[in-house]
């Protein structure tokens, strides 16, 4: 079991809202409206760790460790949102997103394959991880720079526990475990060939409200991440490949096989979805 090990660990780290932030550092003149802004948009769309929570607990019913980590990796992204609305609060009230807003993002996921969940979140928390350090050299304000760079830092300790689950489903179930991660990895890795930012609130989840069914498309502002990402942080092709590689060497780490690129990683799908094919039916 990995709760008690990564729920100690990440114990060891936890910051403090109220000792850990610089609140006495706020500089109001270094804080654009137009920046404001993306900060509230940031606070409604970490809320969506509640309903992605409630997926995870339906679709690992089987799975009790995993299920127990939830509770520490809910609480973590619901405190992201939690600190960028006392920023709000504190220094931009008219701002704070409402609760209608927030509830606005808490709708049912279709069921999905648990292992492609697992892995497409973990990718998430990396680019995650990539989009708040690009978002910190961005704002000039130092109190939200710190936030940022704050909520980054878990989210790169949230993608390192995934993989340790990740690891943990390779020794149980084997090759469907290769080829569930590794359809993902290609997928996620592929993001520059997108017209939209592959990440978990930006994809279709739930058929029945289709197009109204993605994170991103429930927010007051629903065009507001690729104008983020390209106009305001400017989440360039520099940074993507940061991204991507950190995919690639996490996923070489786990399949124990060297992949410099996507193209290497997808001919090992292949190489794995055939191996399965050419097993012989179970007596």
């Amino acid at each position: 079991m990995l709760y008690p090990e990564l729920f100690k660990s990440l114990e060891q780290v936890r910051w403090n809202m109220e000792n850990d932030i610089p609140w006495d550092e706020f500089d109001g003149s270094k804080l654009t409206d137009e920046q404001a802004q993306t900060i509230r948009m940031n606070a409604i769309t970490e809320w969506s760790a509640l309903p992605a929570t409630e997926m995870f607990l339906r679709d690992n019913r089987g799975d009790s460790d995993f299920c127990a980590f939830m509770s520490v990796w809910f609480f973590e992204e619901q405190k992201h949102s939690l600190v960028l609305m006392e920023y709000l609060r504190r220094f931009r009230p008219e701002l704070v997103p409402t609760e209608e807003e927030l509830h606005n993002v808490r709708f049912e996921f279709d069921p999905a394959p648990a292992l492609e969940t697992l892995m497409m979140h973990f990718c998430g928390e990396i680019r995650l991880n990539h989009w708040y350090r690009c978002a910190a050299d961005w704002h000039t304000e130092p109190v939200i720079k710190q936030i940022y760079k704050i909520i980054s830092q878990d989210e790169a300790r949230h993608g390192g526990a995934y993989l340790r689950y990740m690891k943990k489903a390779l020794n149980e179930v084997g090759d469907s475990a290769r080829a569930a991660f590794a359809k993902i990895g290609v997928l996620m890795a592929s993001a520059r060939r997108t017209e939209k930012p592959l990440h978990p609130t930006n994809l279709h989840v739930n058929q029945a409200l289709f197009p109204n069914d993605t994170v991103q498309s429930r927010l007051p502002d629903p065009e507001w991440l690729e104008r983020w990402l390209d106009f305001q942080i400017r989440f360039d092709s520099e940074w993507e490949k940061k991204v991507v590689d950190r995919i690639l060497h996490n996923m070489s780490l786990l399949f124990e096989r060297t992949f410099g690129t996507v193209q290497e990683l997808n001919r090992y799908r292949k190489e794995i979805v055939n191996r399965m094919g050419a097993q012989p039916e179970p007596a």
